[in-house]
């Protein structure tokens, strides 16, 4: 009988959020679980590193006496980088890396800012196929019930079938509704923005400050995009990479550019 495979998650809303828990829960029945999470919500941080700070862990019982857990006081990304090291010392390699439940949406050009998915394409940069799966709830009592045979369904055939060297899979799911999700459609990133608000405030020492806010804006209006799968209650799987080139543009700069 084959060995079950080993599963590293991670998340960016911290080793407490629900979200993870409810992945974790998930993976248990596929392969081994170890977790390297951060010790705090990590949110909107993309793919910083922490460079000019010592980084800590310590082992965490959060999941039971089943789960191989670590709690770590970096980024997302700064886990993966610990897991592997941490890993390779016990001669161990990750066959997927899976990250979230991320407790809100990370379609479009969220992905810039997420540290969920910044944990999966830190993965794919080393080589591991890696998968950041999203809620469209920032809910922290998010019902995520009915993500979890797609997700088992999607981690299965990523395991099966493996990814594309340098492929991060960036999958997102509808809120839970009356009726469930009509299924899963392979997307494109949708072309959309977040337009900023800065809120200007007076604290009580009569000092100002800002607080970020905004709304996000999408005039993408193609059936073929992570936005519009979520808004007709499909769930979005776009595949991504790290190689951020404009390949497109090369010839471009050739052809227009005296170099």
């Amino acid at each position: 009988m084959p060995e079950k495979p080993l599963i590293l998650i991670s998340n960016d809303d911290g080793i407490t959020a629900k979200g993870i828990r409810f992945l974790v829960e998930a993976m248990l029945e596929i392969g081994e679980v170890v977790v390297f999470a951060p010790d705090s919500p990590q949110s909107g941080m993309g793919h910083a590193i922490t460079i000019h700070s010592p980084l800590k862990m310590r082992p965490s019982d959060i999941f039971g006496e089943n789960v191989e857990a670590y709690e770590c006081s970096g980024t997302p990304a700064d886990c993966i980088k610990l897991a592997k090291h941490y890993l390779q010392k016990r001669q161990q390699v990750p066959d997927l890396v899976v990250s979230g439940i991320n407790h809100g949406s990370n379609t479009s050009i969220s992905i810039l800012y997420s540290g969920t998915m910044s944990a999966a394409i830190e993965a794919s940069i080393e080589g591991f196929p890696a998968i950041g799966f999203s809620l469209a709830s920032y809910d922290e009592k998010a019902d995520f019930s009915h993500t979890k045979e797609a997700v088992k369904n999607i981690v299965h055939q990523v395991l099966q079938s493996g990814l594309p060297y340098g492929t991060a899979l960036n999958v997102n799911f509808p809120k839970k509704q009356e009726k469930p999700p009509k299924g899963i459609r392979i997307c494109r990133q949708a072309r959309a923005k977040w337009q900023e608000i800065f809120d200007e405030r007076t604290d009580p020492y009569d000092r100002n400050y800002l607080w970020l806010t905004g709304k996000f804006v999408n005039k993408d209006k193609g059936e073929d995009t992570d936005e519009w799968a979520i808004q007709n209650n499909y769930i979005s799987v776009v595949p991504c990479l790290f190689d951020l080139t404009a390949h497109h543009t090369i010839s471009f700069f050739n052809e227009e550019w005296t170099i």
